[in-house]
């Protein structure tokens, strides 16, 4: 490592080696996690809202949003694998093609879904291209969320890297905001006819543009100092073929591992309980329209895409600890409070409650990018972080639904107590793992126990 570019990293931060600017770092992570999360985010709210009769017309309502809500599930079940393949080649190849390769993976599946027949069109083969439209997203997913917040974190500096690295976090509600208020404008302007018809397609296929716009962006990029210094090294030890990042993650980090699963928990299980699992409650189990959850969560939505990068600068100043126990035990709280807000019908109290249950997710979901990328060493962050991020998603963000669905029963009958367990108790292993993490902070990421071990 040269002290000319430690230098230029630490001290002009927003001119790191290579050209890139830390804010064109920022913007294009930002735009291309916004575009995967706008395709992964739109396919919850239409599970929610009309794949079930369309794609499994021949169950009763609740347990067709049940069957669709377990495609949905099985986008999660992809993203652990899409992080080990994309990992291994991040860490072995570069982050910037990996990431470049996921989003024209997710915008093919997600315009190919638009295009789908349904099942009064094609009988059975329609849910399952489904599947398959499913499973392709969640192998993109995978991918990219672990090289989007890394290619931030590697070019910012370490004093603020929970604000930089914040700002692809940031594009997770941005890309909600998009997939919401799409929807909503849709809602607007058509009847539930005509949305079942046809209008849910539409936000499917505008992903094609989208993603046109985030691939013009991330090809300007360069890979991170930081990256093309541990790939020297390893370099020098190693030869390419013997380099295998996830075999060296198990081996090196395993107790980060468990500790970034153990973080996500509540995190995860959380927000699809305050987003999608909200629109099914008050669409099918108190029987309102689309329209006033679609708007609450908008609102919602452009309020936490405003606070994470704040958030993420509070982490520079405090922690990432205190904040991360301060949302999971504020999201094991509020979930005892939040259906009763949404069973008044009345939009002041549906707001608070999903303003409130989002805020506490931020202070989870604004320092995690950073907290995960300081856990792992450079020459195996890639799969680290995106192994530890994505197998958590199988048990947290992907049975969510499901699990809320199911514990809730039915309509007339619903037990919405039991839902708030279901979140207290993730909350809890959330604050058991974030009592055995380390304060990183502030901390280099020019660490690696396997350049170590190879030096050795």
């Amino acid at each position: 490592m040269s002290t000319q570019s430690r230098t230029v990293t630490s001290e002009n931060p927003t001119a790191p080696p290579g050209g890139n600017g830390i804010v064109k770092v920022v913007f294009a992570s930002l735009v291309g996690t916004a575009v995967e999360w706008y395709d992964f985010f739109l396919y919850g709210s239409a599970a929610a809202l009309v794949f079930g009769a369309l794609f499994f017309p021949d169950a009763d309502p609740v347990n067709a949003t049940l069957l669709a809500f377990g495609t949905y599930a099985v986008g999660f079940v992809a993203r652990p694998l899409g992080g080990v393949v994309f990992g291994h080649f991040g860490d072995r190849v570069g982050r910037k093609k990996m990431l470049v390769v996921a989003l024209m993976m997710m915008g093919i599946a997600t315009f190919a879904i638009g295009l789908l027949p349904t099942y009064a069109s094609i009988g059975v083969a329609a849910p399952i291209l489904l599947l398959v439209c499913r499973l392709l997203q969640g192998f993109a997913v995978g991918g990219e969320w672990g090289g989007a917040v890394l290619m931030a974190a590697e070019h910012g500096d370490d004093s603020r890297r929970g604000y930089w690295s914040s700002w692809p976090q940031a594009g997770v509600p941005l890309g909600n905001l998009l997939a919401t208020g799409v929807l909503f404008v849709l809602a607007a302007f058509q009847s539930d006819a005509d949305f079942e018809a046809w209008g849910w397609r539409i936000p499917f296929l505008l992903s094609a543009v989208l993603v046109l716009i985030g691939l013009y962006v991330r090809l300007q990029l360069e890979e991170s100092p930081v990256y093309q210094e541990a790939k020297a090294e390893i370099a020098e030890k190693k030869t390419g073929a013997s380099h295998m990042p996830f075999f060296e993650v198990i081996k090196s980090y395993p107790k980060e591992v468990l500790i970034a699963m153990g973080i996500r928990m509540a995190e995860n299980i959380s927000y699809y309980i305050f987003t999608i699992v909200s629109i099914t409650y008050v669409t099918t189990y108190l029987d309102q329209g689309k329209d006033l959850i679609l708007k609450m969560l908008l609102i919602a939505a452009a309020l936490q895409f405003v606070a994470v990068p704040l958030v993420g600068a509070l982490s520079d100043k405090v922690g990432r600890r205190p904040l991360y126990f301060t949302g999971a035990v504020g999201v094991g709280v509020w979930a005892f409070v939040f259906f009763g807000l949404l069973d008044t019908n009345d939009p002041g109290p549906i707001l608070v409650a999903v303003v409130v249950g989002l805020f506490f997710h931020t202070l989870m979901y604004a320092p995690q990018s950073a907290f995960f990328s300081e856990l792992f060493g450079t020459s195996v962050r890639y799969t680290g972080a995106s192994v530890g991020y994505q197998l958590a998603s199988i048990f947290a963000g992907a049975l969510a639904p499901i699990i809320a669905v199911e514990l809730l029963g039915s309509a007339d009958q619903k037990n919405t107590t039991a839902v708030a367990i279901y979140v207290a108790l993730a909350s809890v292993v959330t604050v058991i793992a974030v009592y055995f993490a380390k304060e990183t902070r502030g901390s280099s990421l020019r660490h690696d126990r396997v350049v170590r071990s190879a030096h050795k």
